[in-house]
Order: structure tokens, then sequence, then C-alpha cells
């Protein structure tokens, strides 16, 4: 090759390089800091999952109204996961590689996280995951804001066996999520002197199984149902349980994945009077809350709702702001550093980071489905729970076997 082509060849090997592995680079010299927004708009998970996309955008817009970020407007990179799990390894990767992203804001079901986790460590980035779930993990590059199960499942079982009956049906979707919570739920249920009387899953997107299981929640007698379905199936469940003569007040339903957002999509009519255990409702009557409720239907519409996980990806992005603020950096490693104990006011009230698992201390409440569509709290835990990775009643090891066999029994996957 001769002397005149290899340096011009040379200046593009480095400028491929420099695109590939240092990718706040176009975002400087354009003076912007790209993000990374992931979630579901079409398929079976949207109706749960748009709407976390204009929580996450209003947090941006109120960042660069208030004049951005180290000098720089902050411009979110929104990616579609549709639904599809593999999707958003896909997405993840191509948000870090060829958009050049500085986080993820992103993720919705367990199977989803699982899919993003390895992608986000490869490249050494950080995914602020917004959703309740089962832990059972912890990533140096995870920031979770969702409820952990000791923050979420467990509650629920303490209240439900103190308040509804000790007979209880588990109903879920069939991927890693449920499979693995209702594994903690059956081991709270047998702790605090309740019954498992039967345990029953649904494929996404395939309710032909929802009779079948209705016949079987009648002959098992339960007094209550804890409900772990996700999107859509929700509805169906809902319906058919009250096509069969199963009203709340007979036996009451307690969903996990149950929100807001859930509600303001389905027949309404079919759902008052049962529960949901989170970590925020829209009903909380606070001056942060109303606040926040008030400047998000300024911009969506009066007629709009919120959820937990909207909440959770709205408060994520400002302890992200926050700890690049400190760390005067977009910089993974050093943005971690800042994230570790750091607390904030939110919607929800004060949260923190704890600083060695990077989950976050929250509230727990339980709320009853009321006809306009919102939850009135029933009960709340006062104080913000430590959150505990793997349930205290069996070992580490003992969780990370069952994972192990759920993941190799589907297949080496995190779903049937």
């Amino acid at each position: 090759m001769s002397m005149k082509w290899r340096a011009p060849i040379l200046l593009i090997v480095i400028c491929a390089l420099l695109g590939l592995f240092s990718c706040q680079g176009c975002n400087k010299a354009q003076g912007i800091i790209k993000v990374g927004i992931l979630h579901s708009l079409s398929g079976a998970l949207a109706v749960g999952e748009k709407p976390i996309v204009d929580a996450a955008l209003l947090a941006i817009d109120e960042i660069n109204e208030e004049g951005g970020l180290l000098g720089k407007k902050i411009v979110p990179i929104v990616a579609d996961g549709k639904s599809d799990w593999p999707t958003f390894a896909k997405e993840a990767e191509r948000l870090i590689t060829q958009e050049h992203v500085t986080a993820i804001f992103g993720g919705w079901t367990s199977a989803s996280r699982k899919m993003i986790k390895p992608v986000v460590e490869k490249y050494n980035s950080l995914l602020f995951y917004p959703v309740q779930f089962e832990g059972l993990e912890t990533s140096p590059n995870i920031i979770y804001f969702g409820a952990s199960a000791n923050q979420q499942a467990t509650p629920a079982i303490i209240w439900c066996l103190q308040n509804l009956g000790k007979r209880i049906f588990l109903v879920g979707s069939d991927y890693i999520y449920p499979r693995a919570i209702n594994s903690i739920i059956k081991a709270d249920v047998a702790a605090y002197g309740g019954t498992v009387v039967g345990e029953e899953y649904i494929l996404i997107e395939e309710a032909k199984e929802i009779d079948n299981i209705i016949k079987k929640i009648t002959e098992s007698r339960a007094d209550a149902i804890i409900n772990t379905i996700n999107g859509d199936e929700n509805s169906r469940f809902f319906k058919a349980l009250r096509k069969a003569g199963i009203s709340s007040a007979k036996v009451p339903t307690i969903s996990l994945s149950v929100a807001e957002t859930e509600l303001a999509a389905y027949n309404i009519d079919e759902m008052i009077g049962d529960y949901a255990t989170q970590n925020y409702f829209q009903s909380i009557n606070t001056p942060a809350n109303n606040s926040f409720v008030g400047k998000f239907q300024k911009k969506y519409g009066t007629d709009r709702v919120i959820s937990a996980s909207m909440e959770n990806a709205y408060s994520a992005l400002f302890f992200w702001k926050n700890a690049v603020t400190k760390a005067q950096t977009t910089s993974t490693d050093a943005v971690r550093e800042q994230l570790r104990g750091a607390a904030l006011s939110t919607p929800e009230g004060i949260i923190n980071i704890d600083k060695n698992n990077l989950y976050t201390w929250k509230k727990v409440l339980v709320g009853k489905i009321f006809p306009n569509k919102q939850f009135g709290i029933v009960w709340n835990s006062v104080s913000t729970v430590e959150p505990l990775p793997y349930p205290p009643l069996y070992t580490k090891k003992h969780w990370e076997n069952m994972l192990a066999n759920l993941y190799s029994q589907w297949g080496n996957k995190w779903w049937k």
C-alpha cells in the first residue's frame, strides 16, 4: 500500500474506534447529552409501557427548561421494545453503540430486564429500571427503582392473610417474574399460616387458558387471588371472573401488576372492590404528588392517569441528573458512585438508593379499586422498607438454583 493512502485509512480506523469506544464524544461535540428511553410502544404490553415514556419525557423537559445538564440539552432517544423480550436486548445495544446514549431508562417485564442486563454490563452503561420485580439479582449497571419482593409481594401476603383469608390462589403470566415471585409468595404464605390452594399461568397474548383457570379457582374455594398477570390478559381475566359469578366481595383479587393505567384502559365495573399493592398511587394527597399530577396532566391531558412505574421513571431521571451534576460527568463509574446512598424527595415521598445493592428504599401501599378508576389507600407501611434482593426465608443459593432451573427448563430463556 502506498504511503499516500495509509494516513487517510489510519484516520478512518481511528475515527471508527472513537465512535465505538467513546460513546459520549459525538454528544459533546454537538452540545447534547443523549439518553435512551426503551419501552414497548406496540404489542400486548404497550398499555402499561407507553405512559412510562410520557413520564420520562416530562422529567427531561423539566430538566431542560431549568438549563439542561452540565450546560447541555438532554435529548431522549425513544426505542420500541415491541412487547418482545429479545427486541429489548437488540434495542439496548443499538442505543448504546449507534445512538451513543449515556444511560438507558426502561425495561418492563423481568424478562426484558434480564435481556438488557448483559448488554449494559458488556458496555458498562447504566439501566434505570422502573418496574416492580422479583429481586433475586444485583448488577453494578442497574439501578432498581421498582419494588423488590419484600417491598410489595410479602407485605401483600401478610395483609391478605390478616384481612381477606388464609386460602390463596395464585395466577400469573408465564415468564420469569410471576414464576419467581410466586415461589417467594408460596414460602411467605406457609410462613405466615396460610395455604396455597392453586397456581396457574397464562401465556401473554394467549387467553385460551383463562376459562379453565376460572373453573379451578371456583373449585379451590379460595379466599383470595394473588394476580401477577401482565398486560391485556388482565382485562380478559377480570371479565371471566365476573362472568363466572366470582365478585370482588366473594373472592377479592390482589394484583401486583395492575395500576392506574390498566384501570383507565379496562372495564372498571369488572374490577371495582379488588386490590393492588404498589409503592405509589396517584391518589396520594401530598403537595409534592399533587404538583406532579398537575404537571403531567397539563402536558398530556386531564384524563391521563399515573402509575407507580411512571412515577419511578420520572423520579429516576432526577436522581440521574443530580448524580451527573455532582460527578460533573456522565461517565458510568462516576455517576454510579454518586447514586450510591443518594436520597431525593419524590412524588411518592423521600426515597433513597441503597449504597450496596442499588435497589431503592420505598414505602408499601395497599389500594382498593374505586369507581373513579383510582385506588383508595387502605394500608401503608408508614416508613420506607429496606430492599432485600434475596428473601431471607431461604438462602441466596436456593433462589439462584430456582432461577437456574426455570431458565434451563425454558430452553435457556426467561419465558416459556
